[in-house]
Order: structure tokens, then C-alpha cells, then sequence
């Protein structure tokens, strides 16, 4: 199983890749296309299978390529946004509709599980959060009662599960933990063996109107299509979502402990970034699960300063006895605090996203197929106006500076770049990479393993912000909207559609 960095998630781990049924692709007109393959796109691509539309799912790499191959695969009835907030900026009722839905969400994972007889490690778990401080303590009163009124199933608890010092503690019941690949294999299974078709390395580079329906330009070739989502965790191209959407990275930790005290259930501390815990078997041995030091993609210089910090701060607390995984993942944070669930603003009424779901992505995916099927197959849903993309109104002249921005970079001319220049402006290690000036110019540069050095432009092919090297995981990542490359500059994750421009260096000798 592969994904988007040189780490390698717990998930992954003994993972084969998955092998779809084999297609080709003719003129028929599916009813939707859903684009991405992580679990938002697979649930969502059943759901509608199951609701009687003709679907086909079309992933760029491969599925769990992204976000979903690095998730701590939290499922919780609460949310980053808590419902204190959710209530102050949204209004009691709709707390309370969020409260529903992702109660919803979790059921529909249940439910599926069932249906499919899924072996993934699932059971229901208690989520413990609690406070540290008396600034803490006083919002997570204002949480508890603000859960209490959204119908969320919550009391106090004197202790957590957890050999950290707390003042106080509250306790959401019937959350969930499961093992997401073995989940969203068995869907993409499911959802083949209803007739949906499945396609990966398969990019889709364009999309035009085409009378009644849409016709998508990909690797594959030309799909046609009545719908399409946007499941790939931010649209691609240039869209008003971009601008409220924040990238980050979390920084995941899956060790053994020595005294065989992991906690069961689920917890998180009320830090800014917060850490958050739980346990998992996978192959017979027992993990502590363990993430934070979140921070906006491409802000941090060092990456694997992140996981030295995580590490320091949990041998402070549990007896580790190695750190057996390590990795880091992306999510996006919309402006509000809710995701974007609906019409994509600026496009047709046929073309439809799911994005800014937060950490809370493995609950939202499901709210998506729940939301997404109703609207799609049924016309209306309870919860379109509460996840609305379109509740965001772009500023005057907004939508002409989306148009003019999309896709642009400036080309380079860069055959005058030598390898031994090159080597004169930097000297880099095997594995080192950096963005350098040199005669007016900016070059992006890797060195690999046996001393070959890579160099593309570092403009982002999304809107031309400069690029970062993402010391962790390989990559080279944009701090603007979250794009990230290859170290050859091979896109990774939108919302960039294009590789970024490979620089030829002559003179290969130094």
C-alpha cells in the first residue's frame, strides 16, 4: 500500500497494494464520477452505487494514497470545533445537527461493517477529554454543557486512562477506533462487486461542459458524466475554498510500551495543538497511538524536529519501549470550524466537493456520503444548508482573480544551469534538499541517495508560492494551499493539477 511521503503509516504496514477489476473506458455517461479514493470517495462512490446511480471512482494514484493511509483513524461524535463554538457561531440548533449527523456517521460505519462482514479491529470506545490548567477547565465546562444541550451522550469522570496529571475530565460515550485500510479495501471491494467501476492512476486534468453532462480529461482517457465530486480532501485547479482553507501536518507515533499499560480508549489533552491517544492491535502486538505538534504545512523548517518533540514528550509520560511507526499527515481547517459539504462554489450545480473536514476527516467522510447521497439521489438533505460551500461569499472581483490565477506558472529557461555550478552555489548531503537563489533565479534541489541531484522550479504550479522541503516525508510542499510534490516535482496532492517544471542541469560531472 503506498502514500503520499517516504514514512510508512501503521496502516500501510503489511498492506498489499489494492488491485481493482480491469476496465476500459468507452462513451457510456456514468451518473457520477467521484474523484478520489481515499475514504470520503469510496464510502461516498457506494453509497450512491447502492441508491441505484451508475458510478465510477476515479483515483490518481492509488486508493488511501493521501490522507486516509495516515489518519489515527479517530471516529468521535465530537468535533475539533467544539460544540461550545459550534453553538456561539452556528446557533443551538444547528449543535445539535451536527451532534445527529456525526452520530449518523459513526452508525453508518457500524452498519457497513456489518453488511460487508469487514474484518477491521472496530469497537466503540470512551473518549476522555480533559484540562490541564484553570483557563482549560473553565471551556471545558462551557464544552460539557454546550454537548449536554447538542444531545451528546456525556458525563465527568474523576480519572482518565492516561498516567498524566488532569484537573478535570469529561467523557463523550460510544466513540470508535477501527483499522481504516482494512475498512475502505472491503468498501472498494463492495462497491466494484455493485457494478461501480474503479479506476486508479487515473488524474483527471480537465473538466467541460458538454450539454446535459460533464466530460473529464484524464490519464485514462475521456469519462463522461452526469455529476461529479470532488473527494480528493481540497479540489484541484483554483477555487474561493482555497482561500478558506488552511493545510496543516500532524505527527503520528505508534510505539510498544514496556509495562503493557495502554490506555483503553480514547483521549485528548486541550493544547494548542492538542495530543490525542488511543490503542491499537495490529498482527497480534499492541500500539499506543499517539499525535500532535500539528503546524500549518510547509511553516516548519525541520519536520523531523516534530517528531523528536512528540517523542521527548511521550517518554515523559509512558515507559517506551521503541517507537515502531512513525508518520505525518495533512489536513484542512476550514475559516468556521465546519466542513464544506455540497455545491463547489464558481462551477456548474453538477459539480459537487467535500473539504475542510479538520482532524475529524475519518467522521466527515460518512457525513459526506450520508449528505452527498441524499442530495444527489433525492434532491434535498437536512444537513445541506449547515455544511453549505456557498455560505462563504467571495468579494468583489474575487471570482475573476480565481479564473486569471489558475494554473499559472512562469516557464523557466534554465539551460545554462550546470551540474557544476550547481555544486559550487550548494553543498548538499544525500537525502538534503533546499531552495537556493542563483544568476536571478530559484531553484528548488534535491541530492539523492547516490549523490544525483534533482532540481525543479519551486513555483507551486497552484498559484506560483514557493515550495518547502518537507525534511520528514521527502516532499516538496506548498505552505500557501497544501500542494505537494515528488522530490522530481511530481504532484502528490491537489489542489496543484500540474508536476512542477523539472530544471535540465548539463554538465552532469562535477
Amino acid at each position: 500500500m503506498q502514500r503520499d511521503g517516504a514514512l510508512t503509516s501503521i496502516w500501510q504496514h503489511n498492506m498489499p497494494e489494492y488491485i481493482p477489476q480491469t476496465h476500459t473506458l468507452t462513451d457510456e455517461v456514468f451518473d457520477v464520477i467521484i474523484v478520489g479514493g481515499g475514504i470520503t470517495g469510496i464510502t461516498t462512490a457506494l453509497q450512491l452505487q447502492k441508491a441505484g446511480k451508475k458510478c465510477i471512482l476515479a483515483e490518481a494514484h492509488t486508493i488511501g494514497f493521501g490522507t486516509s493511509g495516515g489518519t489515527t483513524a479517530h471516529l468521535n461524535t465530537f468535533m475539533d470545533n467544539s460544540y461550545a463554538q459550534i453553538e456561539k457561531d452556528f446557533g443551538e440548533d444547528n449543535a445539535q445537527l451536527v451532534a445527529t449527523v456525526a452520530r449518523e456517521a459513526l452508525d453508518l460505519v457500524k452498519k457497513n461493517i456489518k453488511e460487508y462482514n469487514i474484518e477491521c479491529e472496530h469497537s466503540e470506545q470512551p473518549g476522555y477529554l480533559y484540562s490541564q490548567d484553570k483557563n482549560q477547565t473553565k471551556e471545558l465546562d462551557e464544552i460539557y454543557h454546550a454537548s449536554q444541550k447538542a444531545g451528546c451522550e456525556i458525563h465527568y469522570e474523576d480519572k482518565i486512562p492516561l498516567p498524566i496529571d488532569f484537573i478535570k475530565a469529561i467523557v463523550y460515550e460510544r466513540q470508535a477506533q477501527f483499522h481504516p485500510a482494512k475498512y475502505f479495501y472491503a468498501l472498494a471491494k463492495a462497491f466494484e462487486d455493485a457494478d461501480g467501476v474503479l479506476l486508479q492512476g487515473c488524474r483527471i486534468t480537465g473538466v467541460h461542459e458538454k450539454g446535459d453532462h460533464l466530460e473529464m480529461e484524464s490519464h485514462r482517457g475521456k469519462i463522461q458524466a452526469r455529476q461529479l465530486i470532488y473527494a480528493t480532501h481540497i479540489p484541484p485547479g483554483v477555487n474561493l475554498l482555497h482561500f478558506r482553507c488552511a493545510p496543516y501536518r500532524s505527527y503520528v507515533m505508534a510505539v510498544k510500551l514496556k509495562d503493557d499499560n495502554y490506555p483503553d480508549a480514547l483521549a485528548y489533552d486541550m493544547y494548542d495543538p492538542y495530543h490525542y491517544y488511543r490503542t491499537q492491535e495490529v498482527d497480534g502486538k499492541k500500539y499506543l497511538i499517539a499525535g500532535g505538534e500539528d503546524h500549518k504545512t510547509a511553516h516548519e523548517g525541520n519536520t523531523n524536529e516534530c517528531f523528536r518533540k512528540l517523542e521527548a514528550y511521550l517518554m515523559k509520560y509512558f515507559k517506551v519501549e521503541e517507537v515502531s511507526f512513525k508518520w505525518s499527515s495533512q489536513y484542512f481547517q476550514s475559516t468556521d470550524g465546519l466542513p464544506y459539504i455540497g455545491h463547489l462554489p464558481g462551477t456548474p450545480d453538477n459539480i459537487f466537493v467535500a473539504t475542510g473536514f479538520g482532524g475529524n476527516g475519518m467522521t466527515y467522510s460518512h457525513v459526506t456520503a450520508l449528505l452527498l447521497t441524499d442530495l444527489i439521489a433525492n434532491g434535498k438533505s437536512r444537513y445541506e444548508k449547515l455544511f453549505d460551500p456557498n455560505r462563504i461569499k467571495p468579494v468583489a472581483g474575487f471570482e475573476n482573480f480565481v479564473r486569471e490565477a489558475a494554473d499559472v506558472v512562469a516557464k523557466f529557461i534554465a539551460d545554462r544551469f550546470t551540474n557544476v555550478k550547481i555544486h559550487e552555489l550548494v553543498e548538499l548531503a544525500p537525502g538534503e534538499a533546499k531552495v537556493v537563489k542563483y544568476e536571478g533565479d530559484t531553484i528548488a534541489l534535491y541530492k539523492d541517495e547516490n549523490g544525483g541531484l534533482h532540481a525543479v522550479n519551486p513555483a507551486c504550479t497552484h498559484i506560483n508560492c514557493i515550495v518547502g522541503w518537507n525534511t520528514a516525508e521527502q516532499t516538496w510542499d506548498c505552505p500557501c494551499h497544501g500542494s505537494r510534490f515528488s522530490m522530481d516535482g511530481k504532484v502528490l496532492t491537489a489542489p496543484a493539477r500540474k508536476d512542477l517544471e523539472k530544471i535540465s542541469l548539463t554538465d552532469l560531472t562535477p
